[in-house]
Order: structure tokens, then C-alpha cells, then sequence
């Protein structure tokens, strides 16, 4: 499949999938399955009328954007297909967009190719809070309106598997499975190396769980049970949660990950000679980087207009820079800490995938920062006023980290109609092999 090299818009899915419910009126619905915080319309897009449901969920997170164009092509394929999916008493329902608040926030930049600074510039990535889907970080009631919204679809649809779409900004191409589906690494690789995408190895979200095949991970057996050990994600070990992936007993949930920049760096499983240096090493750099960018946010938090109840955005902003910024020391000492205690031989890929992870860090924490600033009324006139100063700063800054994380990790732009495609045959291949 080729397309254009562009993620399409909130607005854009949901007028494509209008269209293609009125052309099939006897086989496609559009509803809408609820509201964000702001008002948008969560829309939900059905093929089949049988009995299994087959729930895919796009936009679960705002900077990943690849999930919009999926779901239209797994929806035009089920159309093109209807014959099977008669035969397969099968449903395909599609949440368009989970996070249309936040994945408009990062509309603002370019569809398409751009360099990793314009990235990164134009970068919104939430504070845990404001993640939905989440249900675990709230108490039973409190939850975001897009989560209600998506326990409500599991409850009433019963899917037999949930395909959640995501992706990275550089790294590789892996899945994350609540349960086992079996001989899915299979054609999951094979995908992968025709599109000559890397399968990430060790990837830093599931750094010591066990694999069902190259860069596919299933979730720690009991949910509740013991700690599961993530640097990246959390300074401390955290319990895992079932109600992280709502769906009925027996059903299984598949998270499909694909990169904007891939890098061979994350798919290397030679062992590393010296993992624990490298470990510190990398603590240590995001150390003095997440010190450099907290202080430049409390030199602009005067220059900052307090948002008001109309300016969601600017709080969703906000929100996002403060939670980075308070989390760079306890996730610099999680780093430590892991070095000084491995539970398991780190390889290449495992130390590539941590690198990345530390240094983006920052980079989204600048350029939501930068963002921040330029909704102010400030006056740029004078060069040596601060909040020039503070701007010229956090660009340099920002320009210099994002070459230098793509260029470390010798990574290459990946086609978004090649994202789109490895995370649409994935999601086919999970669904063909658990009916």
C-alpha cells in the first residue's frame, strides 16, 4: 500500500470515515460513542454485522499519530472483504480518535516529513493525568469522559480483542500483548522486513518481560501481582493493573507500536560490554538536561499567563511541561538504580532503547515550553529582553539535542503509508489468529 506520506487530521478521519458509511449504508455505521473534555466528537465506525467484535482504538495517544490513517485502511479493507467477515461472524468497530483534544495539539506542525527539531517543536505529549484510557490513575467514577467513554464501548461490545495503535518518535516496530496469541511473531516480522522497519529488541517499556517471539511482549502474569520494573515510564516499580486494558474476560489486548525515525540501534542483540556504565552514563546526561530545562522553566513561569477555563489547550501545555520537568531526577535515579542492580544482561538494543528514551525526554519538555512562550504577548523586539533570551535558548537547545538524538541513533525517516501499512497487517494478523 502506498499513500500520502502525511498522518491525516482529528477532522479528516472522521469526514473519510463518513464517507465511506454513506457509500456502504448496508454495512458501515458512524455513532458517536461520546465527548472529550472539550466537546469533540469521539466517534466510533462499525463494518459487519456479526456477532465477535474486533474493537480497534486509534489516537490513544496524542503524539502518535499513524493511528488515524490505520483505521481507515483496516476499515476500507474490511469493506473490500465483507464476504470474509460475514463468514467470520465478525465486527470490526473503530474508535476513531480517543485523544482528539490532545492529537490536535499536535496538528500544528507538519503532516509529513520534517526535521526532528520541527518535531519536537511542534510536539504535545500529556501529563499522565490527562492520558485517557488510563482508568488505574483515577478512583472508580473519576475518570477522564474519553475514558468513560472507552470502558463504556468494551462493556457494551464485549470485544474478543482491542487493538490499540501507537508509535514512537525513533526506535523500532514491536507489540505488547495482554495475552498470548499465538504464532504472531511470525508474521509480524515478516511484515516488518519487507517494509524495512526494525523489530525493537528490549524495547525500554517492557525491558525485562518475557518475549513471545522477536518484538512481541506479553504483559506479566498476575495483573495484580508483583512490580513490574520500567524506567522509562515510572521512577518507581508500579503494579500492574487490569483495568489498564478494560475488556471482558478472556479477551485479549494488543498495543501496535511503529516508529516515525527508525534505528537498527534498538534491534541489536549482541550484550553489551558494559551496560552499567552505559547506564549511569545516560542518567547522568539526563541529569544535567532535565536541570537545565527545569530552571528555564521557573525563569519563564512569570512570563507565563495563568490559562483560563476557555484555554484547554494552554493547560494541556502546561500540564505536560510540569510533569516532565518534576520527573527528571526521580527517573535519572531509577537509572541508577537500575545500573547498579541489572536482574538481567543488558544487549545492545536494550542500552539504545534507554538512550532515546532519556534524551527525547527533554526535547518534548522544550519544545511544549517553546510552545507556551509563543502564546504569550510578549515583546521579541529587544534580542537581550529575557523572554528572547529564554526563547533563543531553548531553540539552540532543542535543534542541537533532536540532531543529535537522530544522528546517534543513525536514524532514517520512515514513509507514513509504511507505518500505516506494518501496523494495519499486524492488527490483521492478531485478529485472524485469535477467531
Amino acid at each position: 500500500m502506498r499513500g500520502p506520506d502525511a498522518y491525516p487530521t482529528v477532522s479528516g478521519v472522521a469526514a473519510a470515515a463518513r464517507v465511506l458509511s454513506a457509500r456502504h449504508p448496508d454495512l458501515v455505521r458512524m455513532r458517536l460513542a461520546g465527548e472529550s473534555r472539550t466537546g469533540r466528537p469521539l466517534w466510533l465506525l462499525s463494518v459487519g454485522h456479526g456477532r465477535r467484535h474486533a474493537l480497534v482504538v486509534g489516537g490513544a495517544h496524542a503524539d502518535e499519530q499513524a493511528g488515524g490513517a490505520t483505521v481507515l485502511w483496516l476499515a476500507e479493507q474490511a469493506v473490500a472483504d465483507r464476504h470474509r467477515l460475514a463468514g467470520a461472524d465478525l465486527t470490526w468497530d473503530f474508535l476513531l480518535c480517543l485523544d482528539p483534544d490532545g492529537t490536535v495539539l499536535n496538528e500544528t506542525g507538519p503532516a509529513g516529513p520534517r526535521p526532528p527539531a520541527v518535531h519536537f517543536r511542534h510536539t504535545y505529549h500529556p501529563a499522565a493525568a490527562d492520558r485517557p484510557g488510563r482508568p488505574e490513575r483515577t478512583a472508580p467514577g473519576g475518570e477522564l469522559p474519553e475514558t468513560y467513554a472507552l470502558l463504556a464501548l468494551v462493556d457494551e461490545l464485549r470485544p474478543f480483542v482491542r487493538c490499540s495503535l501507537h508509535g514512537t518518535d525513533v526506535g523500532g516496530a514491536w507489540v505488547r500483548l495482554t495475552g498470548d496469541v499465538p504464532g504472531l511473531a511470525e508474521p509480524f516480522g515478516k511484515y516488518a522486513a519487507e517494509l524495512d522497519i526494525p523489530v525493537q529488541a528490549g524495547t525500554y517499556d517492557a525491558l525485562f518481560w518475557e518475549c513471545a517471539g522477536p518484538g512481541v511482549y506479553v504483559v506479566p502474569e498476575p495483573f495484580a501481582g508483583g512490580p513490574e520494573r520500567d524506567p522509562q515510564k515510572q521512577p518507581q516499580p508500579r503494579q500492574l493493573d487490569a483495568r489498564r486494558h478494560p475488556q471482558r474476560p478472556g479477551g485479549v489486548t494488543a498495543l501496535v507500536e511503529v516508529p516515525m525515525w527508525a534505528t537498527r540501534r534498538v534491534a541489536d542483540p549482541t550484550p553489551h560490554p558494559d551496560p552499567a556504565l552505559a547506564v549511569r552514563a545516560t542518567a547522568a546526561r539526563l541529569r544535567k538536561d532535565g536541570a537545565a530545562l527545569a530552571a528555564t522553566l521557573e525563569r519563564a513561569r512569570p512570563l507565563l499567563v495563568a490559562p483560563g477555563p476557555a484555554d484547554a489547550g494552554t493547560a494541556l501545555l502546561l500540564g505536560g511541561v510540569e510533569q516532565a520537568a518534576a520527573g527528571f531526577e526521580p527517573l535519572a535515579d531509577a537509572y541508577d538504580a537500575l545500573a547498579a542492580d541489572l536482574p538481567v544482561p543488558l544487549t545492545l538494543a536494550h542500552v539504545a532503547g534507554l538512550d532515546i528514551a532519556a534524551r527525547r525526554l527533554p526535547l518534548r519538555a522544550a519544545g511544549m515550553l517553546l510552545r507556551l512562550l509563543d502564546e504569550q504577548p510578549l515583546d521579541d523586539c529587544d534580542p537581550a529582553a529575557e523572554p528572547a533570551r529564554l526563547r533563543a535558548r531553548l531553540e539552540r537547545r532543542l535543534d542541537a539535542g533532536a540532531r543529535e538524538l537522530v544522528g546517534t541513533a543513525d536514524a532514517r525517516w520512515v514513509p507514513v503509508y509504511e507505518q500505516v501499512e506494518l501496523q494495519a497487517r499486524t492488527v490483521l494478523a492478531t485478529v485472524d489468529r485469535l477467531l
